[in-house]
């Protein structure tokens, strides 16, 4: 990923954060020279200094069939927001566009329902969890056949990072003018999006 010395993010802390609070990704790799990609709620954790995300594919899905001899891609995006020139302190002056993206690259060791339920279980537990903790119980509670029929159907994944690049194109480059004024505007916007990005803004300010 392009990213200009002013809109790099290195700490490590910041980007967990980000990549839990965002954790429905886009998923890439590479098959026969072509680039495919899948969208999938994670889980995120961290053990010691390694960050591992873990999910399942459709086993009809031919793409988890590449992961694990390749460096796959997993794009973690956030909010975003247009910015008009007209904030800027200068005529000569053209829109550009704010947003937060973290993209982290490794390879994945899979989960098959044969060989590793146990593990399978916890990563959907672990989602459940994440996501909807009371309905563990209806899912415990399903019959067996059809609890492993949905278990046969995916392939669970553990994807170790190995490299993270982190880009917040905050307007770190205005003038404290343009920056308050950027973020006055996103912040009074209807829009979910814009507002967010200005929170992002304004955490950024207050840490100058």
């Amino acid at each position: 990923m392009y990213i200009p010395k002013a809109n790099q993010e290195n700490d490590l802390a910041k980007l967990f954060a980000f990549m839990k609070a965002n954790s429905f990704a886009t998923f890439i790799s590479i098959i026969d020279g072509e680039p495919v990609a899948i969208h999938l709620p994670l889980t995120i954790s961290q053990q010691g200094e390694s960050i591992i995300c873990h999910g399942h594919f459709a086993k009809a899905n031919p793409q988890w069939r590449v992961i694990e001899s390749q460096s796959n891609l997993v794009i973690f995006s956030g909010p975003h927001a247009y910015i008009s020139p007209t904030h800027y302190e200068k005529v000569e002056s053209v829109p550009t566009w704010n947003y937060v993206a973290v993209h982290a690259y490794g390879r994945a060791r899979l989960m098959h329902a044969e060989s590793d339920a146990p593990q399978l279980l916890r990563v959907i537990a672990d989602l459940i969890a994440q996501h909807e903790p009371s309905y563990q119980a209806q899912w415990d509670g399903l019959p067996d056949k059809y609890r492993d029929g949905m278990l046969n159907g995916v392939v669970g994944f553990e994807l170790v990072i190995d490299k993270l690049e982190g880009k917040f194109k905050l307007s770190q480059n205005k003038t404290d003018g343009e920056l308050h004024s950027i973020v006055d505007a996103l912040s009074a916007s209807p829009y979910e999006a814009e507002r967010a990005t200005a929170s992002y803004m304004q955490a950024h300010i207050e840490q100058l």
